[in-house]
């Protein structure tokens, strides 16, 4: 890492840093003053915006930009492969001159409002950094598309001039979808970033209606400032420190003397480990990262064949989706406006029934499989766990600070998370020592590249949702589907079918956005509850962690144990049936999913 930071990962750094260290100053003053930070809320909020513009800045510049695999990258001629680079990069470059010259007509919509933040800062200020974004976005891209310095340069300013020209000229008029929509297709195969390709997408059909370009950066500007949004960014710092300090060591201590270093035990612990990280990272590929080193030589001891073993932690790491505080969680309840913290108590039963499913149906507990342990295993001990949950109390009461703040209402989903934020920090800094400023750096850094793409693409998706809302595609698909399944069981195996085939196409985050909507009234036609249903769409989700294009956790697990992806993707298999029953297990069983809020009335 350079001495110094590049001014994209300082900008989002320090974006990110303000979004915890505000809600902690609004919750130390409130008892002493009365009230706190003028407008500390929405400050908060539209720090969410310049994390997602720069954060995505820097995803860019690390390479860390969400693509649906890499398509025609991967070709076997040189030629093809050069061809299709510069094709998906000059693409991207060119839609994103075209979403900065639809974002500068919102801001130039808003300059005449007057509205302030706080303090005097005048809210479009913040919303300019839109263009901005988009614009540096694409001059980096459209650089790629050569090695040669003075050519990269002007293939960055043509491509992007000439998408925000072309743009800002025919903005209002009515143009074809079909030319953009096979286009669009052909980008996304190339390899273009997934966010550009939505945004184009949604750009092309408002331009279909003759409808103002500035509808989608709007729709890009209210999810990144929606008051709920925050919690993202801050659990996922919260993980990332956890993940880089020797939390997961300590971690995998305590679930060790719990359950033994037998086969059964470890397969039983390594299960768990993951689930709980990858609720905390928000990725589960920071799971495996974090993790994989320490648990395959572990299962290896217990006697699990390496393949095996990589099946387990790869699969594992897919399964904490659906506990507190898990990003998709959050964004699911933010979309379907449904608490949070009903949410997070959904989760918890489904969750461990997932677990179990993989542990059985796939096969981890079966002994045939495993040999003679190769050294000698420790046995469950109350002694020895004992100990190691001392060792390990500071990262045991993370949950207590996320979760008991939020579900007591003593704290706002943002300022729970910054809490949280907070103490992983201070425990791992303070009663650790194992975080220094670089680490911190660091973790702040990876944060903002993972949550900047993110928003970027939860931006893009918004606007075509917002068009699809628009054009009554919703009603539509519930008279459709009322008419071709007759009950509710085959309306529930239809859907858990459909969102195994589109978590296999589609990132997670991009298909709450695009498909919640559009589902969720289908859903609640046939009285199913809107809690069932986000806990039914994140289990079936898990899956596509698994499945390639999309499944992320095949590329890391891949990377991480320097295996074939045609290995990894085989070795999962035996996983995917069983977090697909046991997803139809929670879809046909809702009291799984809303019992315990029930029983907690929340």
């Amino acid at each position: 890492m350079r001495r110094f930071p590049a001014f994209d990962e300082l900008i989002a750094s320090a974006a990110l840093a303000l979004m915890t260290l505000i809600p902690l100053v609004e919750i130390a003053l409130r008892p002493l003053h009365g009230k706190g930070i003028d407008n500390a809320p929405l400050l908060v909020q539209h720090l969410g915006l310049v994390l997602a513009m720069f954060g995505g800045v820097l995803a860019e510049r690390g390479g860390h930009l969400t693509a649906l695999g890499n398509g025609l990258a991967n070709a076997r001629q040189p030629a093809l492969r050069a061809a299709s680079a510069v094709f998906a990069k000059g693409s991207a470059a060119i839609l994103c001159g075209m979403l900065a010259a639809a974002s500068w007509r919102f801001v130039a919509s808003e300059l005449d409002a007057g509205r302030e933040l706080a303090y005097g800062l005048p809210v479009w200020w913040v919303q300019a950094l839109m263009p901005a974004g988009f614009l540096i976005l694409g001059a980096r891209l459209g650089s790629r598309c050569s090695a040669h310095p003075i050519a990269r340069f002007l293939l960055g300013l043509a491509l992007t001039g000439a998408g925000f020209l072309f743009a800002h000229h025919f903005d209002g008029s009515t143009l074809p979808v079909l030319p953009f929509a096979v286009g669009l297709l052909a980008a996304l195969l190339a390899g273009a970033p997934i966010f550009a390709v939505l945004g184009g997408l949604a750009l092309a059909l408002f331009w279909s209606e003759g409808q103002p370009l500035a509808s989608v950066p709007l729709s890009h500007y209210q999810i990144t400032v929606n008051p709920s949004l925050p919690a993202l960014p801050l659990f996922t710092l919260a993980g990332l420190v956890f993940a880089r300090s020797g939390a997961a060591r300590r971690l995998g201590t305590l679930f060790t003397a719990c359950f033994g270093g037998g086969s059964t035990g470890t397969a039983i612990a390594a299960a768990l480990l993951c689930s709980f990280f990858t609720a905390f990272t928000g990725g589960s590929g920071v799971t495996i990262l974090a993790l994989g080193g320490l648990l395959l030589p572990l299962l290896k001891d217990a006697g699990f064949p390496e393949r095996k073993g990589i099946s387990l932690v790869t699969s594992a790491s897919a399964l904490g989706v659906l506990l507190a505080p898990s990003v998709p969680l959050i964004m699911y309840a933010i979309i379907a406006r449904v608490p949070i913290n009903t949410m997070f108590l959904a989760g918890l039963v489904p969750a461990l029934v997932m677990v179990v499913f993989l542990l059985i149906v796939g096969g981890y507990l079966r002994r045939g499989d495993v040999t003679a342990p190769q050294v000698e295993r420790p046995k469950a001990d109350l002694r020895v766990a004992l100990g190691a949950a001392w060792a390990a109390r500071w990262e045991i009461l993370a949950p207590v600070v996320a979760i008991g703040s939020l579900v007591s209402g003593l704290a706002t989903p943002t300022e729970s998370a910054a809490l949280t934020a907070a103490y992983a920090i201070l425990t791992q800094a303070i009663a650790h020592r194992e975080l220094d400023f670089a680490v911190l750096r660091r973790c702040l850094a990876d944060c903002a590249q993972v949550i900047g793409g993110v928003m970027l693409i939860l931006g893009m998706a918004l606007g075509l949702t917002n068009y699809l809302v628009d054009a009554g595609i919703p009603d539509a698909a519930v008279e459709w589907v009322q008419a071709t399944l007759p009950n509710k069981f085959a309306f529930l195996v239809a859907l858990n079918v459909f969102l195994f085939l589109a978590g296999a196409l589609m990132e997670i985050y991009a298909a709450i956005v695009v498909l919640v909507p559009l589902l969720l009234p289908v859903a609640l036609s046939y009285g199913i509850d809107p809690v069932h249903f986000g806990v039914i769409f994140l289990a079936v989700m898990e899956m596509g962690f698994l499945c390639p294009p999309a499944g992320m956790n095949i590329f890391f697990a891949s990377a991480m144990f320097a295996k074939p992806i045609r290995e990894v993707a085989v070795s999962v298999l035996p996983a995917l049936l069983a977090i697909f029953l046991g997803a139809l297990a929670i879809s046909w069983i809702p009291e799984l999913a809303t019992g315990l809020p029930t029983l907690l009335g929340r």
